[in-house]
């Protein structure tokens, strides 16, 4: 009887405990399905969210393409002169340090002529000397460039300041770029000069002749884009199975080409009378179900035509999976977006326009003809005052190098007529855009290839 008065007191003491425990785990239980419930909740939300604002973003992109392209015909792109203005042809080089010493010295030297009353300096700032920066040199007059960094006493705030392209806006840009809202949607719409930068295709010519100097041009390229030794010779891999699928040419002639087209089977003519009717239909129908008859003949396929069907063919394989462009993307210089892709043409584009290429774009032009060295610095000097009207002025120009000019005349203009138009759009947490290349001869577009994302 005590033993079982004992065993009663401690289950009487342990339920309570049990009571507690199991109320414990409920309650953990409940808690742990309470936050899964609300996170997943959450998570949808999330995604739906997420689909309404990029179904925005997409809509301001497309709707921005199509203003874009609309009005495209109407933009006349106009070469500036930059007489007293730093070159954009070297910034690639600089640093971030550096480019801002070069900003500080440029404001420097301004306001110093506007003190003196010197406005006709035509002294050329040097970037190469911005790194030994030891005092104030030859001055340049920006007192027409850019008044925005100016402040009302006439000194002049050196972080306000750009260094304009060939255009006006910063480099390749070649125009300021657009911003609007649709409904929700932030667009930005930025339209770039793709003959201000190297052709790729240049890399892939079906030229055996000129091989080994497009080989020499390339390496000098991606050695000043900062690839290394192990990056260049896997862009070489990947641009010689292009190669195999298709050489790059840039001599074209009329051709023709065999080509099958449908013929349009004839359409019987009903008379009178039922039993007519139902064999016309009969016939009819029989025809139908017969496979359709084609024809072969020639077509005429013109030189615009063919350069046009190769830089579409190139467009796709250049933005494939044959080439690693996130590689060609990266940063080379911390703080600055500078990468081999921004000087990259990667849609097809033949030639380059020395009006508006950098430094090293115009050795690698000029490097299928010699002296590319001095033709490039030549140019840069010479085009900040007047750019060049076509190829017999810059022959006249530069006379002395008139037979080195006259062997890259295939490479090169003075015109650009080829450009994309890079759109973006933002809502809430999605973004939106769009890649266009086009080319331009006078008010007539043509689009060569888009990509969206």
């Amino acid at each position: 009887m005590v033993n079982e008065s004992l065993n009663n007191c401690n289950n009487r003491r342990r339920r309570p405990g049990i009571v507690l425990l199991i109320t414990l785990v409920i309650l953990v239980v409940l808690s742990t399905l309470g936050y899964t419930l609300s996170s997943r909740v959450a998570a949808q939300r999330h995604r739906d969210q997420y689909i309404v604002d990029y179904s925005k973003a997409r809509y301001g992109c497309d709707s921005a393409v199509k203003y874009a392209l609309a009005t495209l015909e109407e933009i006349s792109v106009q070469l500036i002169s930059r007489p007293n203005e730093p070159d954009f042809s070297d910034l690639f080089i600089l640093s971030e340090a550096e480019y801002q010493e070069l900003l500080e010295y440029w404001a420097l030297e301004s306001q110093l002529a506007r003190t003196n009353g010197d406005r006709s300096f035509n002294d050329m700032i040097d970037i190469n000397d911005v790194k030994d920066l030891g005092g104030i040199g030859d001055a340049n007059d920006i007192d027409d460039v850019n008044n925005a960094g100016l402040d009302e006493i006439g000194f002049v705030d050196f972080s306000s300041l750009t260094i304009r392209g060939p255009y006006g806006p910063p480099w390749p840009l070649v125009t300021e770029p657009v911003e609007f809202e649709v409904g929700s949607a932030k667009v930005r719409i930025e339209i770039e000069d793709e003959n201000a930068k190297y052709p790729l295709g240049w890399t892939v010519l079906s030229d055996k002749q000129v091989k080994r100097e497009a080989e020499i041009g390339f390496e000098i390229f991606t050695e000043l884009m900062g690839l290394d030794a192990e990056q260049t010779t896997s862009l070489k891999k990947q641009l010689n199975k292009i190669d195999e699928i298709k050489p790059f040419q840039l001599d074209f002639k009329p051709i023709t080409r065999t080509v099958k087209t449908p013929i349009q089977p004839r359409t019987p003519i009903s008379r009178s009378g039922s039993s007519q009717s139902r064999s016309s239909s009969s016939r009819s129908s029989s025809s139908i179900r017969r496979a359709p008859r084609t024809q072969i003949s020639r077509k005429a396929i013109s030189v615009p035509q063919q350069i046009a069907e190769q830089t579409t063919h190139f467009a796709k394989l250049f933005h494939s999976s044959l080439v690693d462009t996130e590689v060609l993307a990266r940063p080379y210089m911390e703080g600055r977006k500078e990468s081999a892709l921004k000087y990259m043409g990667m849609w097809g584009s033949r030639k380059v326009n020395i009006n508006t290429a950098p430094r090293h774009v115009l050795e690698a032009a000029f490097i299928f003809g010699g002296d590319q060295v001095e033709i490039a610095q030549e140019i840069i000097q010479r085009r900040q005052i007047e750019p060049f009207a076509d190829i017999g002025d810059l022959r006249r120009t530069l006379f002395r190098y008139a037979g080195s000019i006259r062997k890259c005349e295939k490479y090169i203009t003075t015109v650009s007529g080829f450009f994309t138009i890079k759109v973006t759009a933002v809502s809430g947490v999605a973004k939106a855009s769009s890649v266009i290349a086009i080319t331009k001869n006078g008010n007539k577009v043509q689009r060569v290839a888009v990509i969206n994302n």
